[in-house]
């Protein structure tokens, strides 16, 4: 009877294996780092706050949730809650100094994830190419292999001037002669990620125009992913790619609530561009969650429209400001802890993640115990057994990039300080 019940559990799980689209899963890092808690480290290897959104914000939420309008608590329009796409367009009309309609030119969707999903199965087909630059957020790779397409990658490289004092991101760059021969006739999108994610690179105007040009001259679209938009350090800028000449037609940004607001439980994202390329967003998003959630919708609008006021009259008190000035702090306490240890710390231009270089170290470490495929991981398990949570930057590059990364691992410092100061 066993083997009878064997042969048959076998028969179901052949026929119903995980389908080939989504390739040959491998281990998942997130979930074995996960376990690495256990050893109660310095936590710096989640990707989110552990303070509290601004006041106003989940005040919002609450009262909605109170509200006599009971049409807050059923479907709203499927591609964006009226007051929320009228105050993002009201924003970004703004910011990119150019009208965009709130019915036609804006979608929202659950998490900017999933608007990344709309525009890979709403732009992508098999054989297509898509340019990815390195490192990346590691969902992009399988999400574009689903659609058929091809992950094109080509990684930000340490250009070699900066011989001495700390790296800044600014010394991780793309080759122009590399980035050229990346493009061709199957080339059918570019993903931009600026600020980026993990390493926190801000692209500058030059390498914004060379990436415009190449995506004019080879019809390509610009696949802009700003979450981090107002993460931004000074003296440096975030320039948005959709300002430059040429480039609205042409490029579809993504942002994020989340990020916006230290809220990313809530799971808001959205994408703006011309209304001929939002089409196709549409028919993935209407057949996928149809629309999103309608209080958090309502929510997040009213958190919106309170910051843009305060973004016209009173920019020093306008969360969108503030918080990155918070944060610099706490990326110089944690840059300064990582050099006092021996350690090199490559310092972000914007986002909340510092990679740090841990190659000067990591010959005096016995790894000979940790498991992991790639240096990094085994280096980073040994630091969590050891008090310190990071995660390994092999995540965010391609296999036959992982390499680049093998004394790389990534912190978050968008952490209290009582957090912080455990590093002293």
């Amino acid at each position: 009877m066993k083997a009878v019940l064997t042969s048959k559990m076998s028969e179901i799980c052949t026929k119903f294996k995980l389908p080939a689209r989504f390739g040959i899963p491998g281990p998942n890092i997130w979930l074995e780092m996960d376990e690495y808690t256990k050893y109660n480290p310095i936590n710096l290897g989640v990707g989110f706050a552990d303070f509290a959104p601004p006041k106003h914000v989940t005040e919002g939420l609450a009262g909605v949730a109170r509200s006599d309008n009971l049409l807050l608590h059923q479907y709203t329009k499927g591609f964006g809650h009226p007051r929320l796409v009228n105050i993002l367009s009201k924003l970004y009309s703004k910011l990119i100094n150019r009208e965009i309609n709130p019915d036609t030119e804006m979608l929202i969707s659950q998490g900017a994830q999933q608007a990344l999903y709309n525009i890979f199965n709403g732009m992508l087909d098999d054989d297509d190419e898509v340019i990815v630059i390195e490192p990346f957020f590691e969902p992009y790779e399988p999400m574009i292999r689903e659609t058929g397409a091809k992950p094109i990658f080509i990684p930000l490289r340490h250009n070699g001037s900066n011989t001495g004092g700390a790296l800044t991101t600014n010394d991780f760059l793309l080759d122009k002669k590399e980035l050229e021969s990346k493009f061709n006739s199957k080339t059918k999108a570019i993903l931009l990620n600026t600020p980026n994610n993990p390493l926190g690179k801000v692209f500058n105007m030059e390498e914004m125009q060379m990436i415009a040009d190449l995506c004019k001259k080879w019809n390509v679209l610009c696949i802009a992913d700003e979450v981090y938009e107002w993460l931004v350090y000074k003296p440096y800028q975030h320039i948005r790619m959709a300002t430059l000449p040429g480039m609205w037609e042409r490029t579809i940004t993504v942002g994020s609530a989340g990020k916006t607001f230290n809220i990313t439980g809530w799971r808001t994202g959205w994408a703006y561009g011309p209304a001929g390329l939002m089409n196709n967003l549409k028919v993935v998003h209407q057949n996928c969650i149809y629309t999103h959630l309608t209080p958090i919708q309502e929510a997040i609008a009213m958190a919106f429209e309170k910051e843009f006021d305060l973004m016209i009259n009173n920019p020093k008190q306008c969360f969108f400001y503030t918080l990155s000035e918070e944060l610099f702090t706490k990326r110089e306490f944690l840059m300064k802890a990582f050099a006092d240890a021996g350690v090199n710390p490559i310092q972000p231009q914007g986002g909340y993640m510092i990679i740090a270089d841990f190659r000067n170290q990591s010959t005096n470490i016995d790894l000979s115990k940790e498991t992991g495929n790639y240096k990094d991981i085994r280096l980073t398990k040994w630091l969590a057994r050891n008090g310190l949570m990071g995660f390994p930057a092999s995540a965010f590059y391609s296999t036959e990039n992982k390499l680049v990364a093998e004394n790389l691992i990534r912190f978050c410092f968008i952490k209290v300080k009582e957090i912080l100061n455990k590093l002293q």
